[in-house]
């Protein structure tokens, strides 16, 4: 399993779990829940912060909170 913050940009992958943050919640609003396919969109020239695609929505998360999402392959 990998962390969303390992991804390069195009690639896609499903999330897992989180960490045990309290940021897990507010990720969960945006829609990042286990089972749905995310893909990583851009990565800024210092990698901080990342633009991903997920449930319809693109959001741009810092690097800090892509660490805490574990991913695994998307078939």
């Amino acid at each position: 399993m990998k962390r969303l913050s390992e991804l390069e940009a195009g690639q896609k992958a499903i999330i897992n779990s989180f960490e045990k943050d309290e940021i897990f919640i507010k990720l969960m609003e945006m829609g990042c829940i286990p089972g749905e396919v995310v893909q990583v969109e851009q990565v800024a020239p210092l990698g901080d912060p990342i633009s991903i695609s997920v449930a319809g929505y693109h959001l741009s998360l810092r690097l800090s909170e892509a660490r805490s999402i574990f991913v695994e392959d998307a078939i």
